[in-house]
């Protein structure tokens, strides 16, 4: 199946889809959103580890190097669930602000190129 170049009629189509595409990230709602998943990734592991062996607590003590508080019990999930998510909350901020500035930069230098095209000519007659 090829695909055919926009028409007129798809062109507003397409620049609502690369608007969309484009839309800067709101950071505290994807903060929330990874600091959820790892707050329910660190709890869910820790209490998958206490029902499967609780006398083998396997690597999971190591995040105690990382989760000042957490040991694999019931109260280790819950403390590690709560550093998950401040953990996921920074990553996931973090990760939303760094992609807004970069898409802010790099529409500012676009635009900045297309003034300097659309001004070349009359530039030249000076």
């Amino acid at each position: 199946m090829t695909s055919l170049p926009p028409t007129v009629e798809s062109e507003p189509e397409l620049e609502n889809q690369l608007e969309l595409a484009f839309r800067p990230l709101h950071k505290r709602c994807l903060g929330v959103a990874v600091g959820a998943v790892v707050a329910a990734l660190v709890a869910l592991a820790t209490g998958l580890s206490i029902l499967r062996s609780p006398a083998d607590d396997y690597p999971l003590s190591l995040l105690a190097n990382f989760f000042f508080g957490y040991e694999v019990s019931w109260l280790g999930a819950a403390v590690g669930a709560f550093w998950g998510f401040w953990l996921g909350f920074v990553v996931g901020w973090s990760f939303a602000f760094a992609r807004n500035l970069t898409l802010a930069i790099t529409s500012l230098c676009f635009r900045a190129r297309a003034e300097l095209e659309e001004n070349r000519g009359f530039l030249d007659h000076i």
